[in-house]
């Protein structure tokens, strides 16, 4: 079996090459990546609670009012 890891042309540079000589490309693109996990996290945010687990949440709240001492 013949080893092809080290065989063929060499490989031009590629985009993260590009972007380490040009640090405005990196802010512009880390900033857009940003952007878009700021909206997803708001999407998911804005989402309902799913019954279950408002469900759970009531169950332990009344296990906490069960374990509280009376005074």
């Amino acid at each position: 079996m013949r080893d092809y890891s080290m065989s063929g042309p060499p490989k031009k540079p590629g985009k993260s090459a590009d972007l380490r000589s040009n640090p405005h490309e990196v802010l512009e693109s880390s900033s857009q990546i940003a952007l878009k996990l700021r909206a997803l996290y708001n999407s998911v945010e804005m989402q309902p609670l799913p019954d279950i687990f408002l469900d759970l949440l009531e169950k332990l709240d009344q296990a906490e009012k069960l374990d509280e001492p009376k005074v």
